[in-house]
């Protein structure tokens, strides 16, 4: 479960990110952020997972106050909260496979990491975690010779190879064309069925977002302005949502 308790989040610049924001996120549930530009939707979702701070209220994620959390302890933490990035963060010249299994990194030893000794047990989550976003025959592929939908796939496979029940999703989506979009967001929503997952995606196509997610959240100016099932959005709603102001 993930809990807002009048959050708020204030950059160093003095740009208000949140503003008072509270939510309540169920475990298994597929909530999709829509929003203009600079809305608040990626501070909300990196608040999650303690990439940005927030500056006051409550956080809690599975009875952790996030907020409380520092350096070992975060990143700890973090190890059970999937992250996919809109820019794949992958690293170019290596196989698919070890991408995956570097999300097992920090169980590891240094001296395991510096020679790239992985167990059986890391290699044999990470394949299955390829075989679930369905891309098991390219492990062996360096993944800068993969398509952008590829990419996003392995993104998502080594968040899965976390073995976490949340995954947070930063426009994932954005940088692909409309057919590959549709098929990312297909595995989204399978992961999210067949396996449980809290999936929370921050998205600037609002009819991805209403044709996947089963909750829609709207941030806008760092508020809460929408929090309902996508069915019941209207295009009042979005209106508003999206109008920009004098």
């Amino acid at each position: 479960m993930i809990k807002f308790e009048n959050v708020s989040k204030i950059y160093p610049n003095g740009t208000k990110g949140l503003t008072d924001v509270n939510l309540q996120i169920n475990q298994g549930e597929f909530v999709a952020i829509i929003g203009t530009s600079g809305a608040g939707k990626s501070t909300l979702i990196r608040c999650v997972n303690g990439l940005n701070d927030i500056t006051s209220g409550s956080l809690i994620v599975n009875d952790t106050e996030v907020s409380k959390l520092k350096g070992k302890e975060l990143r700890k933490f973090r190890r059970h909260v999937g992250m996919i990035f809109q820019s794949y963060n992958l690293v170019p010249r290596v196989t698919v496979l070890k991408n995956v299994m570097f999300a097992r990194v920090p169980d590891m030893s240094l001296f395991k990491v510096i020679f790239g000794l992985f167990s059986k047990e890391d290699k044999l989550v990470a394949l299955d975690s390829l075989n679930k976003v369905g891309i098991l025959d390219k492990a062996y592929i360096r993944a800068d010779q993969l398509s952008g939908g590829q990419q996003q796939r392995v993104s998502l496979a080594r968040a899965l190879s976390q073995e976490s029940e949340i995954l947070l999703a930063d426009e994932p989506v954005s940088a692909l064309d409309p057919v590959t979009a549709k098929e990312v967001m297909d595995d989204f929503k399978r992961i999210n069925e067949e396996f449980n997952k809290t999936i929370l995606l921050n998205i600037h196509h609002v009819e991805l977002a209403l044709e996947y997610a089963s909750r829609i959240i709207a941030v806008k100016k760092g508020k809460i302005v929408y929090d309902g099932p996508s069915q019941e959005v209207t295009k009042e709603i979005l209106d508003e949502v999206y109008r920009k102001e004098a």
